[in-house]
């Protein structure tokens, strides 16, 4: 996997459909581990504030929906798109439910642990709401705590941009 870009990943839409991530190709792309229950739900806010602020210059955030932390998304697919969208107005897509560790953690997700580990250079994700920002030529930038806001990953996401 070292030497694959974000575009050599295929993932499950909410509707169950494959999608290959080379849709993406060319764009700066945040992808986040979400949940609908979690104390950095609030986040969904923000990052669609990212999204809106930034699409139209080539800017895209991927939601992955994961249950491994706390059982904090319980819900199924559909039931997440609907909360995302009643209550954060979320326009980014929210894709199938992963996992993001273990055994059965999405290949995407392997290849993000591994292109950008986090402290101490552990690899696991350690909780909802960890960002991997990834540049226009598929390759991670930078990891990014559940904690972090995203309005704190403007000025990266501008270079980026660049």
């Amino acid at each position: 996997m070292a030497d694959s870009t974000l575009y050599s990943f295929q993932v499950k839409t909410a509707s169950n459909e494959n999608l290959s991530l080379e849709k993406y190709k060319g764009q700066v792309v945040l992808v986040v581990n979400v949940a609908s229950k979690c104390g950095f739900t609030p986040q969904y806010a923000g990052l669609e504030e990212l999204y809106e602020k930034y699409k139209d210059r080539g800017f895209a955030i991927l939601g992955f929906p994961s249950n491994q932390f706390g059982s904090q998304e319980p819900g199924a697919d559909q039931e997440i798109q609907e909360f995302c969208k009643l209550n954060f107005g979320v326009t980014f897509p929210v894709f199938a439910k992963i996992d993001v560790n273990g055994n059965n953690a999405a290949p995407v997700y392997s290849w993000l642990k591994e292109s950008a580990p986090g402290l101490l250079g552990t690899e696991m994700i350690k909780w909802n709401f960890t960002k991997f920002l990834v540049s226009k030529d598929g390759l991670v930038i930078k990891r990014y705590a559940p904690n972090t806001e995203p309005k704190e990953i403007s000025l990266d996401i501008e270079a980026a941009l660049k």
